[in-house]
């Protein structure tokens, strides 16, 4: 064997090996990183919802006291593979606050004619509803929805049917995996971050995801909280 026919005889095996990784990765990608993400969802959400269940009663009992309106507020939300489901918050706007959106939608932070809708001072906002907005407290329903498979602890944050609509192709990308209950550009200003650079983020979040990260988010997520930045 001549010295010329050694890379003959090794770029065969470096493309098998190459194979070899890419079926490796989808696997893991698509079977095995999944089920342990899901795993690691109810190890710490059920505790929860059984920890916090003080909590989740005397909110439901601030928002009922308040205004006698339901203690729950319910949106279609558009989940893994444009999956519409039913996506729960602790009720802190007015009972009509949908139907005041449109006259609000001038000023709108992400500009009027945004994906998103985000206003700093938004009048819809109840006193209960600024404090529980504040403190995330009003997004704490939604662990029943992971619970439920709907979502996630970490991923990308379920859009509206409506911004959905509106979505490039890129931005559709976010759709590719199960939406969460926190996401990196959660961790980093929320509702500061323009729209264009939450779906970045999103996208980096997809095409570098694994159970180290995801650990990581959760743990950056409480410090976000007490911060406030962008809450509202």
């Amino acid at each position: 064997m001549t010295h010329n026919q050694i890379p003959q005889l090794g770029a065969p095996f470096a493309n098998r090996l190459r194979a070899r990784r890419t079926r490796l990765a989808w696997w893991w990608s698509t079977r095995k990183f999944p089920m342990f993400k899901r795993s690691l969802d109810l190890a710490l959400v059920l505790p929860a919802l059984v920890l916090l269940s003080p909590l989740f009663l005397m909110v439901a009992l601030g928002v009922k006291l308040y205004d006698r309106g339901p203690v729950l507020f319910w949106q279609q939300r558009v989940g893994l593979n444009g999956r519409v489901f039913s996506f729960p918050k602790f009720r802190s706007m007015c009972v009509n606050a949908e139907a005041v959106r449109a006259a609000l939608l001038a000023t709108n932070e992400h500009g009027s004619n945004g994906v998103t809708f985000k206003m700093k001072r938004d009048p819809r906002i109840t006193p209960i509803g600024r404090l529980i907005r504040r403190t995330s407290i009003d997004e704490l329903p939604q662990l029943w929805s992971i619970v439920r498979g709907d979502m996630s602890l970490v991923g990308p944050r379920p859009p509206l049917v409506s911004e959905v609509a509106r979505y490039t192709m890129q931005e559709r990308q976010r759709l590719s995996v199960t939406p969460g209950l926190t996401c990196i550009w959660q961790v980093n200003g929320r509702s500061e971050i323009p729209f264009p650079q939450q779906v970045e983020m999103d996208i980096d979040y997809i095409q570098q995801r694994s159970l180290g990260n995801d650990i990581k988010l959760i743990a950056q997520t409480l410090p976000a909280v007490v911060r406030g930045r962008g809450a509202y």
